[in-house]
């Protein structure tokens, strides 16, 4: 009975720790979410602003 008490306040401790670990995880998906989309605005602004309709994705390297 001991050695059960003793496994369950293992795996007790264990799944208190990864709910931490995935706590911080989606903290930190949420914030490079943000500076992704906040990324992606300010490339597409750069884009508009320089008049050029080509997405750079389109271009072909310069070795070509």
């Amino acid at each position: 009975m001991e050695k059960l008490e003793e496994q369950i306040a293992h795996l007790t401790r264990i799944v208190d720790d990864l709910s931490e670990i995935i706590a911080r995880q989606e903290t930190e998906i949420t914030t490079l979410n943000r500076r992704v989309h906040m990324l992606m605005q300010r490339e597409g602004e750069r884009e508009a602003s320089q008049g050029s309709g080509v997405v750079l994705g389109d271009e072909r390297p310069p070795h070509y």
